[in-house]
């Protein structure tokens, strides 16, 4: 599906360059975003808590990520906030 912001003529050469990619090039472009949106949102989260430590951090993501309730689980609720 094609983005609202994103022309039809680019839409299809961006389709066109991934259709080329071997499975692996698409791999390891969607490993290289996926680092890139966790970067995005770690950034956000040492705006919001500057003071926080890199432990704090990585919880704060993990939470945002898993959700209040499997984070719970696997982090126990000590580390709910």
């Amino acid at each position: 599906m094609r983005p609202l912001d994103t022309s039809p003529e680019a839409w299809k050469v961006q389709m066109d360059l991934i259709r080329r990619m071997s499975p692996g090039e698409r791999l390891a472009r969607a490993i290289e975003y996926s680092a890139l949106v966790r970067s995005l949102a770690e950034a956000a989260l040492r705006r919001e808590h500057p003071g926080a430590s890199q432990r704090d951090i990585f919880l704060l993501a993990a939470r945002q990520r898993l959700g209040a309730e499997l984070f719970e689980r696997v982090y126990g609720p000590e580390w709910s906030r």
